[in-house]
C-alpha cells in the first residue's frame, strides 16, 4: 500500500505563490501517475493537475492552466505542485493522489486514483 504525504500548505495573500510537495513515506514514485485534487467547503472535489510516471505527460484543469505547474524532482523522490497568482477561488484542501502506471501512459484529472494523501490546507486571503 503506497502512502503519500502532502505538505507546503498555509496562508498566502492573493497574487502570491505556494509549492506543494507530494512524497511517499516508503517507496519510489517513478512507476506511479501522480495527480493533485482540491476540495473547497461546500464544493465537489476537483482535479487540477496530473503527470504520468515518466513526467512526459501533464494535464491541467482549465481554471489553473498557465498558473500551476506539476513536476517531478527525481533526486528527492517528490512531485511538486507549484501554484502562482493565487486567488481566493484557489483556497481549498489540496490532495495528492497516485495510481500504478508502469507503462507511462496514464494522466487524468478525473478521480481515478487508488492512493490518496490526507490533504494540506491552502488559504488565500488578504
Amino acid at each position: 500500500q503506497l502512502q503519500l504525504v502532502e505538505s507546503g500548505g498555509g496562508l498566502v495573500q492573493p497574487g502570491g505563490s505556494l509549492r506543494l510537495p507530494c512524497a511517499p513515506s516508503k517507496d519510489t514514485l517513478n512507476l506511479y501517475s501522480i495527480a493533485w485534487f482540491r476540495q473547497a467547503p461546500g464544493k465537489e472535489r476537483e482535479g487540477v493537475a496530473c503527470t504520468d510516471s515518466s513526467g512526459g505527460i501533464r494535464n491541467y484543469a482549465g481554471s489553473v492552466k498557465g498558473r500551476f505547474t506539476i513536476s517531478r524532482d527525481y533526486a528527492a523522490n517528490t512531485v511538486n505542485h507549484q501554484m502562482n497568482s493565487l486567488t481566493p477561488e484557489d483556497a481549498a484542501v489540496y490532495y495528492c493522489a497516485a495510481v500504478w502506471d508502469q507503462e507511462s501512459t496514464f494522466c487524468t484529472i478525473l478521480p481515478s486514483y487508488d492512493y490518496w494523501g490526507h490533504g494540506t490546507q491552502v488559504t488565500v486571503s488578504s
